[in-house]
């Protein structure tokens, strides 16, 4: 079990870093590359839930005192963040494609989604840090 928990930790913190430092990374840049990153952001996201999933399952099932408070807060700024990466980033891409609006538009919709998905998984990591600690 101690080496499932080793790989669950490991998974989830190198997923949720490449998802939290592509984002602020793009954020930083105006989107540019958002296109090529949204794929694997998403799927780092999804990596990084099911993984957290499995820690919850593991290391918190049957609680929900402080640090699980705190745990959930960021979890669900996490959901939060990778939703509005997947609606506003993935329509101003689709959008773009098809020429349906255009690039100015699509970039400040890109940048200001990966705007909010950074603040958002910026509480999140505060919670993961801060949970061991209330």
């Amino acid at each position: 079990m101690q080496i499932a928990l080793m790989i669950a930790v490991s998974l989830h913190l190198l997923t949720a870093t490449f998802w939290a430092g592509t984002s602020v990374a793009l954020a930083r840049t105006n989107g540019a590359g958002a296109e090529r990153l949204l794929r694997p952001q998403m799927g780092a996201a999804v990596l990084a839930v099911l993984s957290g999933a499995y820690l919850w399952s593991q290391l918190h099932r049957d609680l929900f005192e402080r640090p699980e408070q705190v745990l959930a807060v960021g979890i669900i700024c996490a959901f939060i963040a990778a939703g509005v990466q997947g609606a506003m980033v993935g329509s101003a891409i689709r959008k773009l494609s098809v020429r349906a609006i255009d690039e100015a538009t699509a970039r400040s919709l890109i940048l200001l989604a990966q705007r909010i998905a950074s603040g958002l998984l910026a509480v999140t990591i505060i919670c993961m840090a801060a949970a061991r600690y209330v």
